[in-house]
């Protein structure tokens, strides 16, 4: 048995278009590499869209591909993740499915308020796939806090459960503020678990439960992810075992510089060195500034010339991180552009002396980011703005720290 395992593709993610348009050919790329590779199926761990209603243009491209998958006789299957989960229910995974291009996996039914998955049988391999949808704010959570294990770990066979979630034995240390479900909630007994939503490369084998394993973002989300990965990629598994494949369309170049008591005209002078000794043309390039400026601000630094010359030098696109570069008289936030949450929790991380109050009780970065979850929230179809108001002010007071709330 040879199947690939795919995550958080995130097409239509990325602002500018130029990288917008790079995480729909990595996509188009890792669906030629499996098709060459001959997998018998193809798993797809959520978050396939950045959104549940992609654009037109990178939905026929998507369409497209997965035509061309069907005819070579190689199965999809899906699982809904986060961002291409609606809150109304409606997502363009369902009108996908319906053109029987792929399996949604998550089928079940629910009886005296406990969830009964079923299993997908892949016709050419035999292989049972069930999983679980990933929802924001970890709404999931509740189906897996309802799930009936028992059924699921009778089941024969080999079985592979796709998720869309955290696991909290198995974060790293960036990401201890996420929220995350125990590994006690997943059924024991599978073959394969095959992860998405966080964006880092895992794998593991689990006594009593099976190998577990997480991909990684398709093509990297954010400036952070750039710089760490330089690019994404999958995995195959074959007799037992996987192997990571990086997908790279363009290589990333990433300079950091160190600030730290120097002018702005001493800055310029280390950034032109740098650009004079590398080879850009054709790639993506990461400029980090951190530090303490000796005088001046950030917004003194003439980063429209330093752009032109790395342009002229033909390098695919830039961009540049300030959240490290400080003055006496100012802080700087953030340029990194891509993806709100963590200009966010950037500007959080910057501002969090001034949020300091003892009603949070020392969670002040974590019930203010769950309060800007909370008031992001979208209508739903057909509630009435009067309900949506009252639902939205529920919700907020539910991630406020109790002593906050006696005081409200």
């Amino acid at each position: 048995m040879k199947f690939a395992h795919i995550s958080d593709v995130h097409i239509g993610s990325w602002r500018d278009s130029k990288m917008r348009d790079i995480s729909t050919n990595v996509f188009v790329k890792t669906v030629d590499m499996c098709i060459e590779m001959q997998v018998d199926f193809i798993l797809i761990s959520g978050d396939l869209f950045n959104t549940s209603l992609p654009t037109i243009d990178k939905l026929k491209i998507v369409v497209e591909k997965l035509q061309e998958v069907k005819k070579k006789g190689i199965a999809v299957y899906v699982i809904a993740g986060s961002h291409d989960f609606s809150p109304s229910g409606k997502t363009m995974l369902d009108v996908l499915e319906s053109a029987e291009l792929f399996v949604n996996v998550v089928k079940g039914f629910v009886k005296e308020e406990k969830l009964y998955l079923s299993f997908t049988i892949d016709k050419k391999t035999g292989a049972k796939i069930t999983g679980m949808l990933g929802k924001k704010g970890m709404l999931d959570r509740y189906y897996y806090q309802a799930l009936s294990l028992d059924e699921l770990e009778k089941e024969d066979g080999f079985k592979i459960f796709m998720f869309h979630t955290a696991i909290t034995e198995f974060k790293p240390n960036e990401f201890e503020l996420m929220d995350s479900m125990p590994l006690s909630y997943f059924p024991k007994g599978f073959n394969y678990y095959a992860g998405g939503h966080v964006h880092y490369i895992f794998q593991s084998n689990q006594k009593e439960y099976g190998l577990f394993a997480y991909t990684g973002a398709l093509f990297p989300n954010n400036f952070r992810e750039l710089e760490k990965y330089k690019c994404g990629g999958f995995y195959i598994y074959e007799d037992n075992a996987i192997t990571y494949k990086p997908v790279m369309l363009y290589d990333v170049v990433s300079l950091e510089f160190d600030c730290e008591d120097k002018t702005v005209e001493e800055i310029h002078s280390i950034v032109l060195q740098d650009l004079n000794k590398n080879d850009f043309k054709n790639k993506i390039v990461t400029l980090r500034f951190c530090g303490n400026l000796l005088h001046g601000k950030a917004s003194d630094i003439d980063f429209r010339i330093i752009f032109q010359q790395l342009y002229e030098k033909g390098a695919y696109f830039i961009m540049k991180n300030i959240t490290k570069l400080t003055s006496k008289d100012f802080i700087s936030v953030i340029t990194d552009i891509g993806n709100n949450r963590n200009i966010e929790e950037n500007i959080i991380e910057e501002n969090i002396g001034n949020l300091s109050n003892p009603f949070f009780d020392g969670e002040e970065k974590r019930t203010t980011l769950s309060l800007l979850q909370s008031l992001s929230a979208e209508k739903l179809e057909g509630e009435r703005s009067v309900d949506f108001d009252e639902r939205i002010k529920k919700d907020a007071l539910t991630v406020l720290p109790q002593r906050l709330k006696e005081r409200i």
